[in-house]
């Protein structure tokens, strides 16, 4: 008998549902036992629920294809079988919520990859390698919930989860102003260019929500536990554009930056490749070795060749500057589905359950 985790999949048919699926292959702690979706998939195997949308280059895990697919509306009855989920559904926010804070209710801790909570000051927002300490408030979350296992911690947006690291590295000097400007692959819409064709050849200068999350988001992640909540810092200040380019995964970032105390060149590189994985975090499954890496190349990097860099836990940098108007400039690459997503969330489950939180 498997001592794995039982994981439950929430929304298990979409993009990122697709990419935990993957991930979760043969993971050594955890292992699919429930997938659930909309009523419309409800009652269908996973591999009919799925079929002409499979969106990822590996197949479908064979043991897997069978699965029949539950409504993620049977709360009571997909508690009693799993041990947490992973939720990716495609609700708007408050059905998301709803849905969400029932399955904490049930005891089950819920590690989200959607918006729903990420502003409420109890929940932890999670890039494991820059704020684990965070997952500390859950305890006051658990006492407001009023359960003993169940709580809910979410993952960030995906846009930022190109940037924030490399600044993380830097927050010892103080970095005041920040302009990011985010060049965001189609998948980060759950689409490829089968299902969009219109981005071929195609640049959109806008993506609802994105520039607002952005913005605020960082500020969580950089701040502080006090008492019951965390207080989110309040600078730098961040302004951003988010842009929908024709790449089919990695979203890639032109950072501006001014400091407090400005740092050297050397210095900035120096704390990017040295970048020390906390402990608690290093050894997980799916950590990378290396968080941070600097390139040299003046053409690096690109998305194709270094999106996967790390298996895609890994953020790549480049192109280190100075700058008229702000004190550098650089840009940054992350893998949007991966990192950003399934593989960031599947990292916080690795950290929660190495903690005793699940």
């Amino acid at each position: 008998m498997s001592d794995k985790l039982k994981v439950g999949l929430i929304g298990g048919t979409g993009m990122v549902g697709q990419r935990l699926v993957c991930l979760l292959e043969n993971h050594p702690w955890f292992e699919v036992k429930v997938i659930a979706a909309s009523k419309n998939s409800a009652g269908l195997t996973y591999e009919q629920g799925v079929k002409n949308r499979w969106k990822m280059d590996s197949p479908i895990p064979e043991n897997l294809k069978k699965v029949i697919i539950r409504d993620s509306s049977e709360i009571e009855e997909i508690s009693k079988v799993i041990d947490f989920v992973f939720c990716a559904v495609s609700l708007n926010k408050k059905e998301t919520k709803i849905l969400e804070e029932q399955y904490a209710l049930h005891e089950v801790p819920v590690i989200s990859c959607n918006d729903a909570y990420r502003n409420t000051p109890d929940v932890p927002m999670l890039i494991p390698e820059i704020n684990a300490h965070h997952i500390e408030v859950i305890n006051a979350q658990r006492k407001r919930l009023g359960t003993t296992k169940g709580f809910i911690s979410v993952k960030p947006n995906c846009s930022l989860q190109s940037y924030v690291p490399a600044i993380s590295a830097l927050l010892e000097y103080k970095p005041n102003s920040i302009l990011a400007c985010t060049y965001q692959a189609i998948s980060g819409s759950g689409k490829n260019f089968d299902d969009w064709p219109e981005m071929i050849d195609n640049v959109i200068p806008y993506i609802p929500g994105e520039e607002e999350k952005s913005e605020n988001e960082p500020l969580k992640i950089w701040g502080k536990i006090e008492g019951d909540r965390i207080i989110d810092v309040k600078e730098p200040v961040i302004t951003t554009q988010c842009i929908r380019v024709p790449v089919t995964d990695g979203h890639l970032a032109a950072v501006f930056i001014s400091f407090d105390k400005k740092p050297s060149k050397e210095e900035m590189i120096k704390l990017w490749e040295n970048y020390s994985i906390p402990a608690l975090v290093k050894d997980l499954p799916s950590a990378p070795k290396k968080f941070l890496h600097y390139f040299e190349e003046p053409d690096r990097p690109q998305t194709r060749l270094d999106r996967n860099f790390e298996k895609g836990m890994g953020i790549t940098i480049g192109r280190l500057r100075e700058d008229k108007v702000y004190d550098y400039k650089f840009v940054c690459l992350s893998h949007n589905t991966i990192r950003g997503a399934a593989g960031g969330a599947v990292l916080i489950a690795e950290l929660l359950k190495a903690e005793g939180y699940i």
